[in-house]
């Protein structure tokens, strides 16, 4: 069998080692789940992609260290990335990605990778019980739930910041991914977040392109503008451009390889 080419790309980033890495299989030959699941718990990121070119475009699946999920922002960017870069889709060709999401797009804006996904609008809802205290908050500004995550909205970043979640805890209480996120004390950036998602083998990702899905309407009703600039303020840290445009929105963000290899 031969080797599949595998890419790691930190993505919606500038700068090596950091903003949020990702694993990209490039495969010639459809593989079944359970190889898959391996290769991303062998890769042990956040996200690892795999895509394969069908008649309209790619087919593109992720999977945590875990599980397989429905949508993933940073690894599409890396996906898209290293499709144009090793030459397997033209240079300034739009990318159709066929997911469990549905059709994505990606195109590129000068160095920026520009993603278009389905919003992910949360609704109000009280928090799970647990929620807040494996958080360690009292009484978040906003709680609310998509089909996927749950948001909460903190008064100010230096809470935001300061959050020190027991991740064990917050595992049992939320089997979902949780977004946290504040208005920005930063003028170059609209608003602040991070994201926690221990139930899914990842206990604070870096960067999370699918969580801006529900940040952008989110931030976009509350500020009065479409065009926003955000920060997840992981570790690592990253910057996500986000344009809203009803139930879809556009996110964008740079990449920089790390890694290029063969996996035997």
């Amino acid at each position: 069998m031969p080797a599949i080419p595998i890419w790691q790309i930190d993505a919606f980033t500038a700068r090596p080692f950091s903003g949020n890495p990702a694993a990209v299989c490039l495969l010639d030959a459809e593989r079944d789940a359970p190889w898959m699941q391996s290769v991303a718990a062998e890769m042990n990121l956040s996200e690892t992609a795999f895509v394969r070119r069908i008649d309209d475009g790619f087919s593109l699946r992720w999977f945590t260290p875990g599980v397989e999920v429905d949508l993933c922002g940073h690894a599409t960017l890396a996906s898209a990335f290293a499709l144009w870069s090793s030459g397997a889709a033209e240079e300034h060709e739009q990318i159709r990605f066929h997911t469990r999401s549905g059709v994505l797009t990606a195109s590129r804006d000068g160095d920026i990778i520009l993603l278009d996904f389905p919003t992910r609008p949360a609704s109000p809802c009280d928090p799970p019980n647990g929620l807040l205290e494996s958080l360690g908050l009292d009484s978040p500004h906003y709680v609310g739930a998509t089909t996927e995550d749950r948001l909460l909205v903190v008064t100010d970043a230096p809470a935001l910041r300061a959050l020190r979640p027991d991740f064990r805890r917050l595992a049992g209480a939320a089997p979902h991914g949780v977004i946290v996120a504040a208005a920005s004390d930063d003028p170059d950036f609209d608003f602040l977040s991070r994201f926690f998602a221990p139930a899914y083998g990842v206990d604070e990702d870096p960067v999370t392109g699918s969580a801006h899905c529900c940040l952008g309407p989110y931030w976009s009703e509350r500020l009065g503008k479409s065009d926003m600039v955000a920060r997840q303020i992981s570790r690592r840290g990253g910057v996500v451009h986000l344009r809203a445009r009803g139930d879809r929105v556009i996110l964008g963000g740079r990449a920089v390889p790390v890694m290029r290899g063969e996996l035997l």
